[in-house]
């Protein structure tokens, strides 16, 4: 059975930071492109950052310096973070992680190649 599961949102301030993490399992997710995507009240997905089973990892510019992707391959389960510093408001949205058996040495992948998601965990950030 296949299991995406986020955990680490919360209720954060202007320039504050929180950690995002994305439990996947059920599939050899080790070699998977693994992603976070967010969607903002009224907005469509956007793509937050993305990484490979061989750590190259590609950002919005809209977080580049800010966020940070990482991912740790365990037997049955990959985990991925996404470290958020310096939070703005503008970074307020439900945040899903997502996998795709798909490879580019950019990192970047189109949303439809993405074929598992989770649930999402909302992130708020107040000014």
């Amino acid at each position: 059975q296949v299991q995406v599961v986020e955990s680490g949102g919360g209720l954060v301030q202007a320039g504050g930071s929180l950690r995002l993490s994305c439990a996947a399992s059920g599939r050899t997710f080790s070699v998977y492109t693994m992603a976070w995507f967010r969607r903002a009240s009224g907005k469509g997905r956007e793509l937050v950052a993305a990484i490979t089973w061989n750590d190259i990892a590609c950002y919005a510019d809209s977080v580049k310096g800010r966020f940070t992707i990482s991912r740790d391959n365990a037997d049955n389960t990959v985990t991925v973070y996404l470290q958020m510093n310096s939070l703005e408001p503008e970074d307020t949205a439900v945040y899903l992680c997502a996998a795709s058996p798909q490879y580019d040495v950019s990192g970047r992948l189109p949303f439809l190649d993405y074929d598992y998601w989770g649930q999402g965990t909302q992130v708020t950030v107040s000014s």
